[in-house]
């Protein structure tokens, strides 16, 4: 399981453990379960070969993002032959240009916010997590949909999903399964429901 903030011991042991607790009540077993944070980044490479399942935790996206950068998680995982999970943030930062929507306070008035990164090369698809949770949210007296990501999609494409929404890839092929919305050129439309797959 790999952090979203190397420092923040407490965060990333609490969403390991709920993490962990969820998938061991769905049947999963675990032989062996490591969290990779800043305290040992130095056994990225061998912690990364070592296993068969990749879970990149949720959290702040600029944050894990350096952090990937810093572990060259990329460079690694390019050659990784297992699975990977993506929470939240750990799914943006699959992609191969991510989309850092503003999530903190001074990051939607911040004119030098990088909103676009480039990360791990996963998936093509820049995903919005949480966003029935989120639609309304309003950061630094501007609505972070309409005035700020809705702008941000002139020529781009995103993808939104709600909780229990997931983008699936086999490496070759990109499916949404459940309720998404497409955001493009300023607009947005439902392009799946929920329980229902929608191929990217």
């Amino acid at each position: 399981m790999i952090t979203s903030d190397p420092d923040d011991m407490g965060l990333t042991q609490g969403f390991s453990d709920a993490i962990r607790y969820t998938m061991e009540l769905s049947g999963f077993v675990f032989g062996d379960y490591y969290i990779l944070d800043g305290s040992n980044k130095e056994q990225t490479k061998e912690l990364v070969v070592s296993s068969d399942l990749i879970i990149l935790a949720g959290g702040h996206v600029p944050t894990q993002n350096r952090f990937f950068t810093e572990i060259g998680l990329q460079e690694l995982i390019a050659g990784f032959d297992g699975t990977v999970l993506g929470v939240s943030a750990g799914s943006m930062n699959s992609a191969d240009l991510v989309y850092a929507q503003p999530e903190e306070k001074g990051e939607a008035a911040d004119l030098t916010f990088e909103k676009f990164l480039r990360e791990l090369g996963l998936t093509k698809t820049m995903l919005i997590p949480h966003y029935r949770n989120t639609k309304d949210n309003i950061l630094d007296g501007k609505r972070v949909f309409e005035d700020v990501t809705y702008p941000d999609s002139i020529g781009r494409e995103f993808i939104a999903i709600c909780d229990g929404s997931y983008l699936y890839s086999d490496g070759a092929n990109e499916m949404i399964c459940g309720e998404a919305y497409l955001i493009k050129d300023g607009s947005i439309k439902k392009i799946c429901e929920n329980r229902a797959e929608y191929k990217l």
